[in-house]
């Protein structure tokens, strides 16, 4: 140690402030992990001056290290926004935007077919600080133009809608709500910067959302292991409100977790595609089983919203248009729950489990009644369930499912 002899401390002292750094110079294909709550500063000057606000510096973990640093530049390509924060999970992204930007007397409005826990918190912690909200019908842009008040702040957006898949007219929504100075966010987990531009939505600079949060735990992380979301802007005065509002209530992540969605993000293209293109084979498969009254997938024709997928998605994949590898289906009514149960229980290679984008496929049976304020005349009569397709071999998949169905619909 500089002005002291190595006899004058003790060994755990010189352990613990060990003068060797290691040379400048060494670059490999991944980014080095910082792990830090702590972040020193060489001097009092540096203390006092040192900004976190906009990365020019570090003070403490919680505000960034270079790991999170890069990760949050690079969510900015993926998606096209110019800031971005993380937080622990994708729906810590949807209440950090909502504490930042919401008072009491304020108004949110939300598609009935939003992520449920969001609708949750709406229900819960926000009714409780004076926060009102309403639902609106995605499908129908007139009825969220007739919902906006003087009161309303903050529109959900969500495209496709959770579980049912019903993909709304997200450029009219956006425009309608620009025309009132309304802000809007969007739940753009399902597109993940790769099926459409969230802050783009035609191209050519004119329209798109003010925020995008994102459940990194899905396609970005890719391996099931993972929870972490993200909320982008472009706006450098919507961002610092809500940065500040994620530096007051504490939001972070694990270093050794955004090193693992570092590792997945240059894969991101290629098993969003594979989910893709196996998640359509599935689904127009299982429009030819008797069992099954119903395909819900964007990409299908005859899927609620399916021309609005076209319009904005359309020209990804080489003009087959991008979508993700989740699809749901409406199990005929004649079948009971307990028979849906059988079929979900006899699959083998696809787990019950929530979630979705890793590389295990995935079912879930839903109780669809519990999850919306009014029963949609574009879904048919029956029991759902939603499959979100891994990256197994296709054949397989396609057997399992005929198993299942085999054991639970017989006649």
């Amino acid at each position: 140690m500089p002005g002291m002899k190595e006899h004058d401390t003790d060994l755990v002292t010189r352990i613990v402030h060990h003068d060797y750094a290691p040379p400048v110079g060494f670059v490999a294909p991944q980014p080095g992990v910082y792990k830090a709550s702590t972040v020193i500063f060489p001097n009092v000057a540096a203390m006092r001056s040192r900004e976190w606000k906009d990365k020019s510096g570090y003070t403490y973990g919680l505000h960034g290290t270079p790991t999170t640093f890069i990760l949050e530049e690079r969510l900015c390509t993926l998606e096209g926004g110019l800031q971005c924060v993380l937080v622990p999970s994708g729906l810590a992204a949807i209440a950090n935007v909502a504490l930042a930007l919401l008072k009491p007397g304020d108004e949110v409005l939300i598609p009935d077919n939003a992520y449920g826990p969001g609708k949750d918190l709406a229900n819960g912690e926000l009714a409780r600080f004076g926060i009102t909200h309403a639902l609106f019908d995605p499908l129908d842009p007139a009825d969220l133009a007739a919902r906006i008040t003087r009161a309303t702040k903050l529109v959900w957006l969500e495209a496709p809608g959770s579980v049912t898949m019903e993909f709304p007219d997200l450029c009219e929504q956006v425009r309608i709500c620009r025309a009132r100075c309304v802000t809007t966010a969007l739940d753009n987990t399902w597109g993940s910067g790769l099926a459409f531009a969230p802050f783009d939505l035609l191209g050519d600079g004119t329209l798109g959302v003010d925020i995008s949060a994102h459940a990194l735990t899905k396609y970005p992380s890719g391996g099931g292991d993972v929870l972490m979301g993200s909320v982008m802007t472009r706006d450098p005065a919507l961002h610092m409100k809500i940065k500040l509002t994620h530096m007051r209530l504490g939001l972070g992540v694990g270093a050794n977790d955004a090193e693992a969605v570092l590792r997945s993000l240059p894969s991101i293209g290629l098993r969003y595609r594979a989910h893709d293109e196996a998640a359509r084979v599935l689904a127009q498969w299982m429009q030819q089983q008797p069992a099954i009254a119903q395909v819900l997938h964007p990409a299908l024709a005859g899927s609620p919203g399916h021309e609005h997928w076209r319009a904005l998605c359309g020209a990804g994949h080489a003009g087959q248009g991008a979508a993700a590898g989740l699809f749901s289906v409406m199990v005929d009514a004649r079948y009971t729950q307990d028979q849906i149960d059988v079929f979900c229980d006899s699959l083998r290679l696809f787990k019950l489990g929530y979630s979705w984008g890793g590389p295990m496929s995935l079912v879930v049976p839903y109780q669809l009644a519990s999850m919306r304020s009014r029963p949609g005349a574009h879904l048919r009569p029956g029991t759902l369930v939603r499959f979100s397709i891994g990256l197994e071999s296709v054949d397989d998949l396609r057997q399992d499912l005929q198993q299942a169905m085999a054991r639970a619909f017989a006649a």
